[in-house]
């Protein structure tokens, strides 16, 4: 880190099992004022802002865009950090294709429902769903590919990953309603649980708005 340099941090707690360690870091660098000692000097939060939301909410957000628009509304999703979204064990995806970056965040909302809600929040799409309904306009101008360190062996030696960050705007061909609600939720929901794999360690931080 720059001495003398500000950061931004984006911190998103999807699952309710994590709220305890985000609870922790509050208390520890926002409402006790503590610092973190690093090389070059310490590290302190000097401003914090957190929003609530729950699976519900998202999803009545997402309801009364797809009723007021037909597909003529977009989504436009800032990968902000770089994105490695699994394709399988050891493959990640370099381009930000709607079946897997939706298929990702997918994953992520069913995992998170409270389990007494699962009936009503969750939601039952394919990859198939995504490619037939979807199409993907990254731009140019912004779409890079990376290798990200993402852990390191029981040797020491570096796992990497590969990903990309861009813009990437999502129009839709001829999608129901329903559809257009759930990938709505998908896209909002995103900006909290983020995109891909090993968001742990700063990957697949995106934000989103709906034009």
């Amino acid at each position: 880190m720059i001495h003398d340099e500000t950061y931004d941090l984006k911190l998103g707690v999807a699952d309710p099992r994590d709220q305890e360690v985000f609870q922790a870091l509050a208390d520890a660098f926002v409402f006790s004022d503590d610092t973190l000692e690093l090389a070059d000097g310490d590290f302190r939060v000097r401003d914090f802002a957190s929003t609530n939301t729950t699976h519900e909410d998202l999803l009545t957000e997402a309801s009364d865009i797809a009723a007021r628009n037909h597909d003529t509304f977009e989504i436009e999703v800032r990968f902000e950090t770089p994105t490695c979204v699994k394709e399988s064990s050891n493959i990640t995806n370099m381009f930000p294709a709607r079946q897997h970056v939706f298929a990702s965040i997918l994953r992520k909302w069913n995992a998170t429902i409270p389990d007494e809600r699962a009936d009503e929040f969750e939601i039952a799409m394919t990859r198939e769903d995504f490619g037939t309904n979807l199409i993907e306009k990254p731009d140019a101008d912004t779409y890079e590919t990376h290798t990200v360190l993402v852990n390191r062996g029981e040797n020491g030696g570096p796992i990497l990953r590969q990903g990309f960050t861009a813009d990437c705007t999502y129009k839709f061909k001829d999608a129901s309603e329903a559809i257009r609600t759930a990938v709505t939720a998908l896209a909002l929901f995103s900006e909290y649980a983020g995109v891909g794999a090993f968001v742990s360690r700063g990957c697949g931080t995106v934000s989103v708005e709906v034009s």
